[in-house]
Parts: C-alpha cells; sequence; structure tokens
C-alpha cells in the first residue's frame, strides 16, 4: 500500500473498521506507528494502551511490535484502561510518548488512534504534521515479533488511583449515596467502581452495559451527552431509587449524569456539571486570589459570573483538552502547578488535578459523588444545585448543532458575516484565524450577541461543521433554527 487516506491530525486517527486506506484496520495502524517512530527518531520510550473496541488489543499490539522493532522502548498496558491512565503512565514513567487505541463515543464500527507527547497530554498541530508527514513519506514499515515490549503491572494503575485520590475535596464519606453507573461497555469498570469504593458510595451497575464489548449492543452511539445511551441507565436508577445515575464512554475520559430529582430524571449538559463543579471546587478550596480555571470558547460563559464572584482567573483556549492540557504545561513550567484549579469543556470533560493532560472521568465521578453528597446532606439534588445557580448568574442555555459539510461554510461566512440572528444585532465578530489573545490560528468564527454567543467550527474529526450557541436568558432554539436556516444553508442531519 502506497497511499495513506486516513488524515493524521492532533486528534490522530479515526475511521471506520475495514479493509483499505481509508479504514481503520492493522495496515493503517501500521503505517501511522511508523511515523511516530519516525517522528521519535528510533528511540526514546512510548506506552500504548486500549479500550474495548474491535481490534483495540490488536491495533495496540501491532503498535508495540511496530515501535519494537524500530528501537523504541515499549510499554504496553495488558488490559483496557482509561484514556487518562495513558496520560498518567505517560509523565509517571518519563515517557516520551503514548498512544491509545480508542474512537472515544463514536459508533461500534469505528476505531482510533491517538499520540500523546511526553507532556502526557496530545499532540500539538506542528508535531502532528511532522507525524502525517513521515506516515506519507516513508511507506516501509519496520515489522518485529514485539519481543522486546514490556507489559505493564497492576503497579502503574495503582498509582494513577492513588493520585485520583489525592484530588478528594472533602475527607468525609459519601455513604449517603447510592449511584447507578454504566461503563457503557467499556474501560471505565475497574477504575469507576474502585474510585466510589474509596470515596464510600454506594453503586449498582446497569447490568446489559457493565462487561467490556465492542459491539455496544445496547447503546449504538456510546456516547454520555445522548439520551438514548443513558436510558437503561436511567431506568434502572429510578427503579433501585438511586440518587444519580454515571455514564462513562468506552475510553473513560468523559462522563455524563442524570439525576433522579424526586422520581423524574433529568440529564445534566456537560455545561451544567461543569459549572456546578467548578463552583463547588472553588467553594471546598475557599478564595486564594491566585487560582487559574481553564475552559474552552465553545463552553457556557456562566463559567465567567461563577470566578469573578471568586476572585478565579478563568482562561479561556481553543477547543480541544490538550489545549487545557497546555495551560497546565505552562504553569507548571512557571513552578505554579499548584495554582490550577480546574478544566473543562461542554462535551462532559472535567479535569482537576495535574496528574494527566487530558479529562478524566474517574477523577470526574469521584468529585460528582463528592459533591452529590454535600448537596444530599442539606436535603439538595444536583439539579437543585443547578438551578440555585442559575437563580444566581442567570440562566445560561447552551445548544450544540452540526451539519454534514466541509469548512467551505465557514469560508463562506468568512467572507460575509451576517448582521443580525433571530432579530438579535451580532455586535462582534472575532475570527480565530487571526490568532486571538495569544491563541494559536484556528478555523473557528465567534459571533458576540448582547446576552451571549455563536461559535461556528468545523469537526476536527468529521465531515460536519458544528455550531454552538451559548445564550443568557432565553431559549435558543430559534437562533439555532434560524442561523442553521439562513447562513449554514442546511438542516441538521
Amino acid at each position: 500500500m502506497t497511499d495513506f487516506k486516513l488524515e493524521f491530525g492532533t486528534g490522530g486517527l479515526r475511521g471506520i473498521l475495514g479493509e483499505g486506506s481509508d479504514r481503520m484496520n492493522l495496515t493503517t495502524v501500521g503505517r501511522a506507528t511508523q511515523g511516530v517512530a519516525d517522528w521519535m527518531g528510533g528511540r526514546g520510550k512510548a506506552v500504548i494502551a486500549y479500550d474495548t473496541r474491535r481490534m483495540s488489543r490488536e491495533f495496540a499490539d501491532r503498535a508495540a511490535a511496530v515501535l519494537d522493532a524500530n528501537g523504541v522502548s515499549v510499554c504496553l498496558f495488558p488490559t483496557p484502561v482509561p484514556t487518562p491512565a495513558l496520560s498518567f503512565a505517560v509523565r509517571f514513567l518519563q515517557a516520551d510518548a503514548g498512544i491509545c487505541i480508542t474512537a472515544s463515543h463514536n459508533p461500534a464500527e469505528y476505531n482510533g488512534y491517538k499520540v500523546y507527547g511526553a507532556d502526557g497530554g496530545q499532540i500539538t498541530p506542528g508535531d502532528a504534521e511532522a507525524i502525517s508527514r513521515a506516515i506519507h513519506e516513508n511507506t516501509e514499515v519496520k515489522h518485529g515479533d514485539g519481543i522486546g515490549v514490556s507489559v505493564l503491572d497492576h503497579v502503574v494503575l495503582e498509582h494513577y488511583l492513588n493520585a485520583v485520590e489525592t484530588l478528594r475535596l472533602t475527607g468525609q464519606p459519601c455513604d449517603n449515596l447510592r449511584v447507578a453507573y454504566t461503563p457503557l461497555n467499556g474501560a471505565g469498570l475497574d477504575c469507576v467502581t474502585e474510585i466510589m469504593r474509596r470515596v464510600g458510595a454506594a453503586y449498582i451497575l446497569v447490568p446489559e452495559q457493565t462487561e467490556p464489548d465492542g459491539n455496544f449492543p445496547t447503546c449504538p452511539k456510546p456516547n454520555p451527552e445522548e439520551d438514548s445511551a443513558l436510558e437503561l441507565g436511567s431506568k434502572l436508577c429510578l427503579e433501585q431509587d438511586c440518587d444519580f445515575l454515571l455514564a462513562t464512554d468506552p475510553d473513560c475520559d468523559r462522563v455524563g449524569v442524570s439525576v433522579n430529582h424526586h422520581g423524574m430524571m433529568r440529564r445534566l449538559t456537560g455545561n451544567e456539571v461543569g459549572v456546578l463543579l467548578l463552583d463547588y471546587i472553588v467553594r471546598s478550596k475557599g478564595r486564594s486570589g491566585t487560582s487559574i480555571a481553564v475552559k474552552t470558547i465553545v463552553t457556557t460563559p456562566m463559567a465567567e459570573a461563577i470566578c469573578d464572584e471568586y476572585g478565579v482567573e478563568l482562561r479561556d483556549v481553543l477547543t480541544g483538552f490538550k489545549y487545557i492540557g497546555e495551560q497546565i504545561g505552562l504553569l507548571e513550567r512557571d513552578g505554579q502547578a499548584d495554582r490550577f484549579l480546574f478544566g473543562f469543556e461542554e462535551s462532559c470533560g472535567y479535569l482537576s488535578g495535574t496528574h494527566a493532560r487530558d479529562k478524566d472521568a474517574v477523577n470526574a465521578a469521584m468529585l460528582i459523588c463528592e459533591m452529590a453528597a454535600d448537596y444530599k446532606r442539606r436535603g439538595d439534588t444536583l439539579v437543585d444545585g443547578i438551578e440555585a445557580l442559575y437563580q444566581r448568574y442567570g440562566r445560561w442555555t447552551t445548544h450544540l448543532a452540526s451539519v454534514n459539510a466541509g469548512p467551505e461554510i465557514v469560508d463562506r461566512l468568512r467572507q460575509k458575516p451576517p448582521e443580525t440572528i433571530a432579530g438579535r444585532p451580532i455586535l462582534k465578530v472575532t475570527d480565530y484565524l487571526d490568532g486571538v489573545d495569544g491563541l494559536p490560528k484556528a478555523d473557528v468564527l465567534a459571533y458576540t450577541l448582547e446576552e451571549g454567543t455563536i461559535i461556528v467550527r468545523p469537526s476536527g474529526t468529521e465531515p460536519k461543521v458544528k455550531m454552538y450557541c451559548m445564550v443568557r436568558g432565553a431559549d435558543n432554539e430559534q437562533i439555532v433554527a434560524d442561523f442553521q436556516r439562513l447562513y449554514l444553508g442546511r438542516d441538521t442531519p
């Protein structure tokens, strides 16, 4: 195979399983790994992890064998583990790179391949370009038997869990909770249940979604943002009178929450869980005047009001948790890592420590349990908690829509920017392609309204254009519908 049609970017590879140069298979994984080996200069150390998807173990073995044949020292996890455990292991073992075989929350027919740098964060655009060039320039893959590959024992995972546990906010046990948990047939089962055991939270498992199964038979879209993925867990939560449902995606870096609020289930959005955690963490740690929180530009502006009240510095970064990890790295470089308080993104990704450079659903599950136990001791649910925050800071509605289209739509908007939307004037247009506030250049447009923001960008992993609408004091469905009809030129898929 002389061609390679899968696009390699900062998120690595992601594609449908099957034969051919545009599919995820042993050949494309071997080519990609040869590119990583060339990028590493045929030396150094790499850690490899994988999730429960079909072919994940086989792809991990192939990647390990190719790196080993190229002279790279390889450490391989023997069983599926959360992606944040890979991020932690790269740092803990002082490795030069990491590879995680996962397609995150994509449907069962997909798999993927993420690459991490020595800092434990996903690679930068520059490194992604270098690996992509190496993939296309060197079509000869070195094959080996993997005899030099080291299999990691349980000690690394134990250190990871210990690091997460140190991030507890209180010493009080969560023994007043009963939690329903689903790993969505993914890699989160052992680590999430262990961290809940450590904080004293009682839990029950959704039986159909407990065991690893890359076919995801009861949740074709194993995405904790999707109501359909939480349907079985929500039913069990009500039947067993649990306080809430936790759902982690297949590689356990994102977590969804649905709350049993007086006998009715309400799924909290990623933004709602994020501001709840931000508020709880700040209140638990107290005002310091030097703490820093980080969010992505497509995450709710409601976080600004919370940080302003408590005197916390809030930094906005581009979409992608690697940019939150980058901010932690900058603080660490300056000897100020302890200033990092919390980072989150609207797509259910959270991190409160410096043990990893990626979103961590194990860390988040522990904090959510602590927070819910605290609310329950006061007679409240997490729904009561978010409603209290809305009363205090204003009700923000957020909506994500996407269209099946390429980046030419964004170019068209750039050439002819809209002036109004749903009767509201657009006060300002920000083009991140010009570079904004020291952030890397990005194909992103932001439209500032009087009480909100609309952001449009091409997806980094799918042939889609995404639109994020964040508005205070109003339902934003009409704004979203009008923007799609007038400016994106088509309806959502």
